[in-house]
């Protein structure tokens, strides 16, 4: 099956992000979830075939899960990759929850720095589950590389009330979708959420809980202290570090069986955390 690197209709287009073709319809936005791959802040010139349904489905899944918690902008699933959604002011960060220590989290960890403003106890391995989970905000980047924020940074820019709303959405949306997956044999190391305001009133915006924007562990293969084997895109960014790729664009082209086995990995990502079949 081929990759759907970019959709092409004949709508008024409102953006086109790194995976992301975003049509305008007035009141509400289309958003269709391409093939599109990007790593280390580089689109990938081959896509990831049926990347962008795993993506749309896996959206709509924790959507449908966490409405309750927070409202979200989906207002409907109009096929495997495309998502109806409502109009929302953007809240130009990225709301990260960590509830183990891995990535640039633990690399930080290891220099004695404090991530987000926040220091953690001493003497934590790779991969380990933090005694709590911690939010860790960055500012969002049209290009180059997101920056870490704190707490205070981030209440001076949209205010303690909000910044408040938030930090309880994105734990409580964390802890179910954690204790759901757990049941499925998944854990989920980190994920990232991002908001917006619809009408004055804070919403769930953007993708959830997907392989793009979190990451997940099988609990049969993880160890401690090492590097564990995820259903999201490390795979693919520890192929392009051991290739020495200096993560400059032009990105590299994939392998055949790179783009295979990370395909297969979203797919099977979906089929564990939903339990139905792809």
């Amino acid at each position: 099956m081929e990759a759907l690197i970019e959709s092409n209709l004949p709508l008024k287009r409102f953006k086109r992000g790194k995976v992301r073709d975003i049509y305008d319809l007035d009141d509400k936005l289309l958003i269709v979830s391409t093939d599109r791959i990007s790593a280390f802040d580089s689109v990938l010139p081959n896509g990831i075939p049926r990347k962008g349904e795993a993506l749309n489905r896996l959206s709509a899944f924790w959507f449908n899960q966490t409405e309750k918690i927070i409202p979200n902008h989906m207002i409907d699933v109009i096929d495997q990759r495309s998502m109806l959604v409502r109009k929302a002011e953007p809240i130009k960060i990225e709301f990260i929850v960590r509830g183990y220590l891995y990535g640039s989290a633990f690399r930080k960890y290891k220099q004695g720095k404090k991530i987000s403003g926040i220091e953690l106890p001493e003497g934590l391995k790779k991969a380990e589950k933090l005694p709590s989970s911690i939010l860790t905000p960055t500012t969002k980047a049209e290009q180059g590389h997101d920056v870490e924020v704190n707490r205070e940074q981030v209440a001076r820019k949209i205010g303690n009330e909000l910044t408040d709303e938030i930090e309880e959405a994105c734990f409580k949306i964390y802890e179910k979708a954690s204790k759901k997956a757990l049941k499925n044999g998944i854990l989920i190391a980190d994920t990232k959420f991002e908001f917006g305001l619809c009408g004055g009133d804070l919403i769930q915006i953007d993708e959830t809980l997907t392989p793009d924007s979190s990451r997940f562990w099988p609990l049969e293969k993880y160890e401690l202290g090492k590097d564990q084997y995820s259903f999201d895109k490390q795979y693919l960014r520890d192929y392009l570090d051991n290739i020495g790729w200096n993560k400059e664009p032009p990105a590299p082209n994939l392998p055949d069986e790179v783009i295979a086995q990370t395909s297969k990995r979203y797919k099977e990502c979906y089929e564990r955390l939903t339990g139905k079949n792809f």
